[in-house]
């Protein structure tokens, strides 16, 4: 009653096309390394579940995201209803093409494309966990380097 006033934190949108893949890493290392600066949330244009090759390898890794749950633009529990968001971050480029221009988010939206899972080349398993720590690495570093201050975050924006 008498403490500080709640300052209203910056909403942010990951987006990806099933939400199934760095989408997910994204908002789980946002929540991590910045716990409690941004209302964060991850998004597909279509609905699927989250790569199980992927939780599997960031449990190895020793980061345990089994309570991320996939979600489409159209679920409405677990995203805000209203679909106000501060900045949109799209990780996928050909995502960001065919939606950046035609999406309610003008001048909110962020191009941050990662390596895509066509471009692994694993012929193996070994192989194939290699290919999921480099993407784990790089979403990790990218949300370390740029979630710091949002400022600097959103003269990012290109769309």
């Amino acid at each position: 009653m008498f403490g500080k006033k709640d300052e209203k934190k910056p909403r942010i949108l990951f987006l990806d096309r099933k939400n199934d893949y760095v989408s997910q890493l994204a908002e789980y290392f946002t929540n991590q390394l910045f716990e409690g600066r941004y209302e964060v949330y991850s998004a597909g244009f279509e609905h699927d579940i989250i790569d199980c090759e992927m939780i599997s390898v960031m449990y190895q890794v020793g980061e345990d995201m089994r309570r991320q749950v996939a979600k489409d633009l159209k679920n409405d529990e677990l995203l805000p209803k209203d679909d106000n968001y501060d900045l949109v971050i799209y990780l996928e480029k050909p995502i960001f093409d065919e939606y950046s221009k035609k999406s309610p988010w003008q001048g909110k939206q962020i191009l941050a494309p990662m390596i895509a899972r066509e471009d692994f080349t694993a012929t193996d398993d070994a192989e194939l966990y290699q290919d999921y720590v480099k993407v784990i690495e790089q979403v990790k570093a990218w949300v370390k380097d740029n979630m710091g201050d949002f400022e600097a975050l959103s003269k990012l924006v290109s769309a």
